[in-house]
């Protein structure tokens, strides 16, 4: 069944979908307005923020679980139940699972991700995500790690309970972390940070995506499932993206570059110093020879753009 890690995953897969459509589906179209070109903005109906911030926000599923690891006798239904009360009937990609069938697991929570309704079992959320690391365990790393320089500095700055007591009473307490007494970080506080920090990375950056598809579920070469490969098609956007390729202009040359590359076939007139003005007088020529058609190219502000012949 899915559990803890699954959620989180699929999270993630959300938020670098998410990256995928602003540059896709926004950034690609904002192009167009700032290039002066005319078009009509198309809402592709890919806006994953609402099962994003399902998940992420304050009284989501990771910021409820966090308050609810440092609940007394807080439990996996306890959490379960806050979840329902918060969010069932009220948010769209929060829902009441479907019973299993067959042998399927039972389910506590159902989320609506881009890819599809994906339920989840509850069971050991809460342990997971503290993820307690047993005192005993590092000490005795630590007594047995004299000759081995690195597990040394791993543990260096961690404290055990036992001997924060003795730094307290000594006085020295102070700058290292320490175990279960103190206020601890989730796994999903240290998952979360890793991510933003992911995300912050990418934004950026001027990327590049590359699909990978599973061509069928048996690993069997030469056999392609035609449906599984166009169920992730459509839930990646590459068929969207595809489409928006189609209505657009894909194809963009700095007029510099343009003019560079295409002034062959029309030298006559390639020749003025302005590369914008080079550029226009070069697919008029195009036009009037028969080679080219007002419908296949836009002149922008800064660039010539072209759809693919």
């Amino acid at each position: 069944f899915n559990s803890f890690e699954q959620l989180w995953i699929n999270f993630v897969n959300e938020r670098l979908q998410q990256f995928f459509n602003h540059h896709m589906f926004v950034l690609e179209q904002e192009e167009y307005k700032r290039e002066g070109i005319a078009w009509t903005f198309i809402d592709f109906g890919l806006d994953l923020q609402a099962c994003i911030e399902l998940i992420e926000k304050p009284l989501g599923l990771i910021s409820m679980l966090d308050e609810e690891c440092i609940v007394p006798k807080a439990t996996d239904m306890t959490y379960v139940q806050k979840l329902n009360d918060q969010h069932l009937g009220k948010h769209p990609n929060f829902q009441k699972p479907r019973p299993p069938k067959g042998k399927q697991a039972e389910a506590h929570f159902a989320v609506v991700h881009y890819a599809g309704t994906v339920r989840y079992n509850a069971t050991n959320f809460l342990e997971k995500n503290k993820d307690p690391l047993n005192d005993t365990a590092v000490a005795l790393l630590k007594a047995h790690s004299t000759e081995c320089k690195l597990m040394l500095e791993i543990w260096a700055d961690y404290q055990t309970q036992e001997e924060a007591a003795e730094a307290a009473k000594s006085g020295t307490g102070g700058g290292k972390k320490k175990g279960k007494s103190a206020s601890f970080m989730t796994v999903s506080m240290i998952y979360r940070e890793s991510l933003n920090n992911l995300m912050n990375m990418l934004y950026q950056t001027h990327p590049h995506f590359i699909r990978c598809i599973i061509p069928n579920e048996k690993k069997a070469s030469g056999l392609i499932d035609s449906a599984l490969v166009l169920n992730q098609l459509t839930c990646n956007g590459v068929l969207e993206g595809i489409r928006i390729c189609r209505k657009g202009f894909p194809n963009r040359m700095l007029y510099d570059d343009f003019r560079h590359r295409y002034a062959v076939l029309a030298a006559d007139v390639a020749k003025n110093e302005d590369t914008k003005a080079a550029s226009v007088a070069i697919t008029d020529k195009l036009v009037t020879d028969g080679l080219l058609k007002d419908e296949e190219f836009k002149i922008g502000n800064t660039k010539a753009r072209s759809y693919p012949s």
